[in-house]
């Protein structure tokens, strides 16, 4: 199965964009999943109110894990990973059309209760997965090879 595919099955069985993302790369820095998935808990559906995706938080994560600073003083990986980073969400803003959650679904979802409502419903089962899957996408052409820890 590729990591696509287990972070769209990974989110059919109820995990949040965040954690599906997460989890799907989260075995390859031996990050164990259940650690994964709750890290990740908070941030889907936009951080629980619609701002940003919880997809492109996950996608963040997977990003620091490629290749997150962890010298203070080597700022040269400091400044690679953040252009990663940058990187990252200005491919998936081109690709999703926004960063926000409730912009890409297209409904206001500031209050926990908007995502009981049958239309955010309905809207998350069929547009979320193709985030997900997007996310996962564009984190695995992205290339990680330099910085001074690559």
């Amino acid at each position: 199965m590729t990591r696509e595919e287990q972070a769209v099955e990974t989110f059919a069985k109820g995990f949040n964009c965040a954690q599906s993302v997460l989890s799907a790369f989260s075995e390859d820095f031996g990050l164990d999943k259940i650690l994964a998935f709750k890290m990740t808990n908070g941030l889907g559906g936009g951080v629980r109110c619609g701002e940003v995706c919880g997809a492109l938080n996950g996608g963040a994560m997977v990003v620091g894990l490629n290749c997150g600073y962890f010298d203070e003083k080597d700022l040269e990986q400091k400044g690679f990973c953040n252009n990663k980073t940058y990187e990252f969400i200005e491919r998936f803003k081109e690709e999703n059309g926004s960063m926000l959650c409730r912009e890409i679904l297209g409904m206001d979802i500031r209050v926990p209760t908007d995502f009981t409502r049958p239309e955010v419903r309905e809207r998350h089962d069929s547009v979320c997965p193709k985030i997900v899957a997007s996310a996962v996408r564009i984190l695995e052409s992205m290339e990680f090879e330099s910085g001074s820890q690559g």
